[in-house]
């Protein structure tokens, strides 16, 4: 690598002392070359756990043959996964016919909705994820997911009593390496693993994107301080994926806290940007950008890539540019718009749909009563919407013509999934809505604006953090004219 900056010489010198680190590296400051600069000014033997194979197959060219690259998944099938080796990749069935091999025989009755069996499946086998994502030892009434208009404690409690005998059931089935009734997950054998307390033979221990990290990973990776230098690296500020149980493993970390603040990826008037959601989202970082990157803020007619706050806003992304004759990619491929919008359909030709959050929904028109007069379901409005708006064949028909990344005219993408990715040009959607107002008056009789949330501050973080030349802030303007976007004294 170039000569390295002060803050990464900081970091290998305290990695050379043997200290566990928690390095938070903002977006685009060189984080693996960091790493790799970390590797090489030792001799001992390494691990770096990085998210997927990709990125470990890339990372094996920068580090020396002392270190392996290897994801926790790939770790978990050498010691252990290798036994189940003939369950992996078994058929795929319905779920309600893997409840009823679980003994799942009838629907109940709880509160006012009709849980039919093929719903019970279906949480059976999320309960069973959710341990497995877990650090727990055992299956809890915590882990049993929450159903759409079953959002009461009480009902929520009565679900769980009906739910958990099955998943222990399942899991019970999940530990028979030969066969069994329950389709085995590759998260099958890293939570068996897990549970076994593995010691991993190495002297230093990389883990990457340590602010995302699955309760069931950080239990291994801590257990391993006793003999191996821990250093954790991420960025805190792109901690976006707790809904799913993922936790910033960084904070509150037993070890030496740095971190790296010059971003290589734009230059100077987008990383004042990025500092403003810095600062509304908490985080004591601050980016420094490049001022040989001309890295310009304004409105872009044919961006690289829209980035979208929601699934719904991305499906509206792609029908606009498509209608605009462009060739369009999503990331991630259409399967989730696809499974939406087959269950829309479903749903309205009074279909039950299996989609694990419309299944409690009979009819379409359930649904849209939900979602328009229940609060628990004030988030499903938009998705209502835009299917009573476009129908359900237009919003098909769009997924169909989707192009490959390789050959799109745009990339439109989640800002969720745009994490670790970066283009010439971005865009930010008009789906990242600014806070409700209170019911506060300013000065002058105008409503006072809700504070921005921390974690909408750090998904824009996220998507703004993205473009290297040009960002088109457009969808989220409204920050110029909100309190937390413009501090006193600020």
């Amino acid at each position: 690598m170039l000569r390295p900056t002060g803050e990464q010489a900081d970091a290998a010198d305290a990695f050379r002392h043997g200290r566990h680190l928690a390095l938070q590296a903002g977006a685009g400051t060189g984080k693996t070359s960091t790493l790799a600069l970390l590797a090489h000014s030792t001799g001992r033997r390494g691990r770096y756990l990085v998210y997927n194979k990709d990125l470990a197959r890339t990372a094996a060219a920068r580090f020396p043959t002392t270190v392996r690259c290897t994801t926790a998944h790939a770790l978990a099938f050498a010691a252990t996964g290798h036994r189940y080796a003939r369950r992996l990749g078994g058929p795929r069935q319905p779920g309600w016919r893997t409840g009823q091999a679980l003994g799942i025989a009838r629907a109940v009755r709880i509160g006012e909705r009709d849980v039919s069996q093929t719903a019970l499946s279906h949480a059976v086998l999320r309960t069973v994820a959710h341990y497995c994502n877990s650090a727990d030892r055992s299956l809890a009434r915590h882990h049993v997911p929450r159903l759409r208009g079953l959002e009461d404690p009480d009902l929520h409690a009565e679900l769980a009593r009906t739910v958990l005998p099955f998943a222990r059931k399942a899991w019970a089935d999940l530990q028979h390496p030969e066969e069994g009734v329950v389709r085995f997950e590759h998260d099958h054998y890293l939570k068996i693993w897990a549970l076994s307390e593995p010691r991993i033979d190495t002297d230093f221990l990389l883990l990457d994107e340590a602010q995302d990290t699955n309760p069931v990973l950080e239990q291994v990776v801590l257990a391993q301080r006793a003999h191996a230098q821990v250093v954790m690296v991420g960025d805190s500020a792109q901690a976006i994926y707790g809904w799913r149980g993922a936790r910033d493993v960084m904070t509150g970390f037993d070890g030496t806290a740095l971190s790296l603040s010059q971003s290589f990826r734009f230059g100077p008037r987008l990383a004042q940007e990025a500092n403003r959601w810095l600062r509304i989202a908490g985080a004591p970082l601050r980016l420094a950008g490049t001022d040989t990157i001309p890295t310009e803020l304004g409105p872009v007619d044919l961006p690289d890539a829209v980035l979208c706050r929601t699934n719904v806003g991305a499906i509206g992304a792609v029908m606009d540019h498509l209608a605009d004759g462009r060739k369009v990619a999503l990331t991630g491929g259409g399967r989730s718009l696809r499974t939406l919008a087959t269950a829309a359909r479903d749903l309205q030709e009074g279909r039950r749909t299996w989609h694990p959050e419309l299944l409690l929904f009979p009819t379409w028109g359930d649904l849209q009563d939900y979602a328009e007069h229940d609060p628990a379901g004030g988030d499903l409005r938009p998705f209502v919407d835009l299917i009573d708006q476009h129908g359900t064949d237009s919003i098909l028909a769009a997924v169909d013509q989707l192009a490959d990344e390789t050959s799109a005219e745009v990339t439109v993408s989640t800002a969720h999934k745009a994490k670790g990715r970066e283009w010439a040009s971005v865009q930010i959607a008009d789906d990242f809505s600014p806070p409700k107002d209170t019911d506060e008056r300013d000065p002058a009789g105008r409503p006072v604006p809700g504070p921005v949330e921390n974690t909408e501050a750090r998904l824009a973080y996220v998507a703004v953090t993205r473009a290297r030349h040009r960002l088109d802030t457009q969808g989220i303007n409204w920050i110029n004219d909100h309190p937390d976007g413009n501090p006193a004294g600020g």
